[in-house]
């Protein structure tokens, strides 16, 4: 059933939201400064192709600075874009379970550090 949810998620949200990590994740490793941001978008950009069969679990908060930093310039745009394309995919009932990835999308992209994927 994942590998059906994620042929499905890739047509329906996964590529665009892919395509906005990568984006930003390049934007990021423009900077020297930025290549630690942009790694992670880079990780978050292929969690976002496949996202059935895998959990977040949210760790300390060790990386205060880099989240608060995140949040700033990037970060509130990125899960915006999810919840509303999270709320759009939840008006039928075949699309909730996306519009459920597409939430978890929006709490990684509001704080990615600190975040594993399992």
């Amino acid at each position: 059933m994942n590998c059906l949810g994620n042929i499905i998620w890739l047509i329906v949200a996964g590529f665009w939201q892919a395509l906005s990590w990568f984006f930003v994740g390049i934007l990021w490793s423009i900077t020297i400064v930025g290549i630690p941001i942009g790694r992670q978008c880079f990780k978050l950009a292929r969690l976002s192709l496949c996202p059935f069969g895998k959990e977040v679990a949210h760790g300390p908060k060790d990386h205060v600075i880099l989240n608060l930093l995140w949040l700033i310039f990037g970060g509130l745009e990125l899960a915006l874009a999810f919840l509303v394309h999270g709320l759009a995919l939840c008006v039928t009932i075949i699309g909730i379970p996306f519009g459920l990835q597409c939430f978890k999308q929006a709490r990684l992209a509001l704080f990615p550090f600190g975040a594993s994927v399992r």
